[in-house]
C-alpha cells in the first residue's frame, strides 16, 4: 500500500494518545529485546525506547514511505528494517517485548495470528498490541457499504477489505490459552471533534482508504471521494460533530 507519512501525521495528537495509553502497562525489565511491528515513521519507538533504557528494539514496517521517516531516531539502541508482521513470525526469534500500534490490524487470520506471536516471547516477555475497531467505526462501515456498490464494487473487481479482527472475548481467550498473566483488555473511545466532513475523510484517508485508492484509475478516486464525502455528510448532517473512533489495547506478560 502507498503509505503517505504527511497524511498519516496530520492526526498525530489522536494517533498518539492509544500510543501513550498501551505503553504505560509495560514495564522496564533488564537487557530487554524488543520490537516494535508496524513501526510507521519510528518516531513511536523512539518515544518507547527512551522509556526503557535498558532495551535493545528492532522497528519494523513494511512501508518503504514511511521507514524513510526514521533515520532520525536511529542511534545505538534503536533499528530499522522493512519487513512484514509475517517476516517477524518467520525468523522465531524469541522477544522480551512484542510491540504493536494501529498495525495488526492490516495482518489477516488474526485466530493464528496471535498465537504465533505469543509463542515468540521470552519467559517474563511482555506483549501489548492496540488495534482500531473497525467493523465498529461509523467511516470504516460507511466505506465498506460504498464499496459493495455500483459502480465502485465493479471499479474493484467486486475486491473489500473486511476487518479481520476477532471479538474481544477471542483475544482474551487466546491470551489466556497462551498462559499470559497481568491481562489488560479494553476497549476505549478516542473522540474525534471534526469541523467538517473533510476533516473526517482526510483522517480515515491517511489508513483504511489506501487499499482502495491504490486500486482505482484517478477519475474513479475523484468519483469514489465525491460518493463517499456525500455518505459522510449523511452520517454526520451537522458540525462540528463527534466521532466516537473506538480502539482495542491488549497486555499481558508470559510467566518465568
Amino acid at each position: 500500500m502507498k503509505w503517505n507519512p504527511q497524511i498519516y501525521n496530520q492526526f498525530k495528537d489522536i494517533r498518539n494518545q492509544p500510543f501513550y495509553d498501551l505503553i504505560n502497562f509495560i514495564t522496564e525489565e533488564s537487557q530487554q529485546n524488543c520490537i516494535d511491528i508496524g513501526c510507521g515513521t519510528g518516531e513511536q519507538t523512539f518515544i518507547l525506547s527512551n522509556r526503557l533504557k535498558n532495551a535493545q528494539f528492532l522497528g519494523v514496517d513494511s512501508s518503504e514511505a514511511m521507514l524513510s521517516e526514521s533515520s532520525q531516531f536511529k542511534n545505538d539502541r534503536l533499528a530499522f528494517k522493512i519487513a512484514t508482521t509475517e517476516d517477524v513470525l518467520d525468523t522465531k526469534q524469541k522477544w522480551d517485548l512484542i510491540f504493536s500500534n494501529a498495525a495488526l490490524q492490516w495482518s489477516d487470520n488474526h485466530q493464528t495470528l496471535f498465537p504465533d506471536l505469543l509463542s515468540l516471547l521470552n519467559p517474563n516477555g511482555q506483549i501489548a498490541i492496540q488495534m482500531p475497531m473497525q467493523s465498529d467505526n461509523i467511516l470504516n462501515q460507511i466505506l465498506l457499504t460504498l464499496v459493495q456498490e455500483q459502480p465502485f464494487n465493479d471499479y474493484l473487481s467486486g475486491w473489500k477489505r473486511e476487518s479481520p479482527m476477532l471479538s474481544i472475548d477471542q483475544y482474551v481467550a487466546i491470551m489466556y490459552d497462551a498462559g499470559l498473566i497481568n491481562l489488560q483488555i479494553i476497549q476505549k473511545v478516542y473522540p474525534i471533534i471534526a469541523q467538517s466532513s473533510q476533516e473526517l475523510l482526510n483522517f480515515i484517508s491517511g489508513s483504511a482508504l489506501i487499499p482502495y485508492l491504490d486500486k482505482l484509475q484517478q477519475d474513479q478516486k475523484e468519483e469514489f471521494i465525491t460518493v463517499y464525502k456525500s455518505r459522510i455528510e449523511q452520517k454526520f448532517p451537522k458540525f462540528p460533530a463527534i466521532y466516537a473512533f473506538k480502539r482495542l489495547l491488549l497486555y499481558g506478560r508470559k510467566p518465568v
